[in-house]
């Protein structure tokens, strides 16, 4: 009689883990297909979190490509400040030159620039070979430095690795995951 019962136990406990393991495999893929939640940022710093609020998103792209889901998004909260970038005579946009939205183009702002996966980066990048935080560019006086974030498949500047900050000149491909991109005036 006991080892009828013990049998028992064990498949409802079987049973439970069994549907434990496909309730965190469902919440990983939901996950994965809708992201996170999406943090919304002050377009106004006076209004400060007293009330909802939308990140700004500049109109840079095609109407052809912002028409079509793909793998990238423009620059989130940032805005272009071409007098000032120009001035200095550093890079204004950022273009991508390959992968699967070729051609679209976005400007910079002066601030720092998250590249990555998650939806609280300024450049999303919807790829399997992107980190949630990829990458970082940032605005300094030798001009746009990149900087690697510990990313699981590494940043390429001019098909070399990053793993220190390195300045990245004006037309020197960066490669994270499948895309490719640069920077321009």
């Amino acid at each position: 009689m006991t080892t009828g019962l013990t049998l028992l136990v064990l498949r409802f406990a079987f049973l439970a883990v069994l549907w434990l393991f496909v309730f965190v495999i469902v919440f990983a893929l939901r996950s994965d297909l809708f992201g996170q939640r999406v943090r919304t940022i002050p377009t106004d710093p006076k209004a400060g979190a007293s009330g909802p609020t939308t990140p700004a998103i500049p109109t840079a792209a095609p109407a052809a490509a912002s028409a079509s889901a793909g793998a990238f998004t423009e620059l989130i909260g940032q805005s272009p400040g071409p007098t000032q970038a120009n001035a200095t005579g550093v890079a204004t946009r950022l273009v991508i030159t390959e992968g699967s939205r070729e051609g679209m183009e976005m400007p910079l702002g002066g601030g720092p620039i998250t590249i990555g996966r998650s939806s609280e980066s300024n450049v999303v990048i919807r790829d399997d070979y992107t980190s949630t935080n990829h990458a970082r560019l940032e605005l300094r006086a030798s001009g746009w430095v990149l900087t690697d974030l510990d990313s699981t498949n590494g940043t390429f500047v001019d098909g070399q690795k990053v793993t220190a900050p390195v300045t990245v000149g004006e037309r020197t491909p960066i490669t994270i995951g499948t895309t490719t991109f640069e920077l321009r005036r």
